[in-house]
């Protein structure tokens, strides 16, 4: 019996010229922990969903990427957060966006999937049932860091309107079990300078978060409201099933669709024969993957 996960910390302008090496550094620690955080729990047996949970936990905890703790702010200075989960055994899912007082809205969208007959809670509605599910709230102090602010002072200052430079990324995890069941989270803080309750693919069920034993397992990153128009991750998943293309190709021609679009970013997925794929369309992509045969494998910049 085998398993894979694969893990994203954000596609974007990830150059040697743009990213410290220290930056480099430690999103790859980060990435290693996650790494052993969701193999923790394939290794014994568990879950899919479970795995992608445990390691979406660490990477919102660091502030080398765009979620959780050191998430990008909105135009009024506030981290506010969206995350998705889903069950490829039966298509169960959850996600939560625009929480504002969650430590960890990747396991709050779980309690929405799990505790609820709802899919997609937002707001302070979504915040006060992740209380009431005993997931850990944070403060804004906490979840917005000096670094953040300052980003968004520059930003306005400059006269943007919002940020798309994507130096530091949504985060997301995919697995296979050694029982055949895929599984995908997600987790972001979107972009710096968002403004009216804007809210992107990742917490949206088929556009940045998708799984299905029948096809894959999909986690996004990148601009988007094209990959909501796209509809990137169910396609995927549609053309693996439906049109009975490999993982690899499918990924590499949706992406296709969106650079067709204007739109730019990154994809990881992994399917129930425990295929470890990602693929992007920017200058790089914090990335992961590791399976029960002992691959490993980190990277960050196009030429890793």
């Amino acid at each position: 019996m085998s398993w894979t996960l694969v893990l994203h910390g954000g596609a974007g302008q990830m150059t040697r010229a743009t990213v410290t090496v220290a930056q480099a550094e430690g999103a790859r620690a980060a990435l290693s922990r996650a790494l052993d955080a969701g193999a923790a729990i394939l290794t014994g047996g568990g879950a899919a969903l479970d795995a992608v949970e445990a390691a979406v936990r660490v990477l919102e905890d660091d502030p080398h990427f765009n979620a959780g703790r050191g998430a990008a702010l909105t135009q009024d200075g506030v981290a506010e957060l969206d995350a998705a989960i889903m069950d490829g055994s039966d298509r169960n899912a959850g996600a939560v966006a625009g929480v504002s007082a969650t430590r960890h809205p990747v396991s709050a969208a779980r309690a929405v999937m799990t505790h609820s007959p709802h899919v997609l809670l937002s707001g302070a509605g979504a915040d006060a049932f992740a209380r009431a599910q005993g997931c850990e709230a944070a403060t804004q102090d906490w979840l917005a860091l000096p670094e953040r602010r300052a980003q968004l002072a520059e930003m306005i200052a400059g006269g943007g309107a919002f940020d798309v430079d994507m130096k530091y990324g949504t985060v997301g995890a995919v697995a296979c079990d050694e029982h055949g069941h895929v599984a995908a989270a997600t987790s972001t803080g979107g972009v710096t300078g968002k403004r009216w309750g804007r809210i992107g693919d990742s917490p949206l069920i088929g556009a940045g978060t998708y799984a299905d034993d029948r096809a894959a397992a999909v986690s996004c990153t990148g601009s988007g409201e094209f990959f909501i128009r796209t509809g990137v991750a169910h396609e995927i998943c549609a053309r693996v099933r439906l049109a009975g293309e490999s993982l690899e190709t499918a990924v590499a021609a949706v992406l296709a669709e969106v650079t067709a679009l204007g739109g730019a970013g990154g994809v990881i997925a992994t399917g129930p024969q425990g295929e470890a794929v990602w693929h992007f369309t920017t200058p790089g992509m914090y990335r992961a993957r590791l399976t029960s045969g002992g691959a490993r494998e980190i990277a960050v910049f196009a030429e890793d």
